[in-house]
């Protein structure tokens, strides 16, 4: 039963479209009929409106941890197990809100806040990764999937077994979610940070 209430509560806050929710409130239109229609921070930025994406990443990433530390505050005894149970509840809710016809965000700073509440070493992998591949390539999109892929390999290197499991399984839904981008990536389309095709394309995000 605790199980169930980990996964339910971390699923309801993933869920909270913190994004269309912005939006909204300060004038900036429906976010879903947007670029995209993704409820992410990168969809928010479309808008124009830099200070709404930038608190839309800060409350999709606290989605992650406050999942994870509930579960460590309430369910002690599940351990390692049940805090990478309750953020992966909520980074799914994030990628697939039953209210929005599972229509949801990419995923990208739910997890991140996940990894800084789970294990803040894995975060700075992720962080220094991200910003090694889109200073490469800058491609905002290959630097977050590169992100993704290279957390699990920390969480092993670092003795999180139980993490590196979860994290690989949370990565596949990221990269699913970023098909179109990947697509993007192998016919050479996809838009570079700072280019003149990078605003009005999607970049991948959160």
């Amino acid at each position: 039963m605790t199980i169930l209430l980990l996964i339910a509560a971390g699923y309801f806050l993933g869920s909270i479209p913190f994004g269309l929710i912005l939006t909204r409130a300060f004038g900036a239109g429906d976010l879903r009929q947007i670029g995209s229609g993704s409820i992410g921070a990168t969809n928010v930025l479309r808008t124009g409106r830099k200070g709404l994406a930038a608190a839309t990443v800060l409350l999709d990433g606290a989605k992650g941890a406050v999942a994870v530390l509930l579960a460590r505050h309430f369910a002690p005894e599940l351990g390692d197990a049940g805090a990478m149970v309750a953020g992966a509840a909520a980074m799914i809710g994030h990628c697939y809100p039953v209210w929005l016809r599972f229509r949801g965000g990419k995923g990208v700073a739910t997890l991140l806040g996940l990894y800084l509440a789970l294990a803040w070493p894995v975060a700075v992998v992720f962080a220094v990764v991200w910003l090694a591949m889109v200073a490469i390539s800058r491609i905002s999109s290959l630097g977050g999937m590169a992100g993704v892929v290279a957390a699990p390999i920390a969480a092993l290197a670092f003795g999180y077994p139980v993490f590196a499991i979860g994290l690989a399984g949370l990565g596949v839904i990221v990269l699913w979610r970023h098909r179109e981008n990947i697509a993007r990536l192998r016919a050479g389309t996809e838009p570079r940070i700072g280019g003149k095709k990078d605003a009005p394309k999607e970049v991948g995000g959160a």
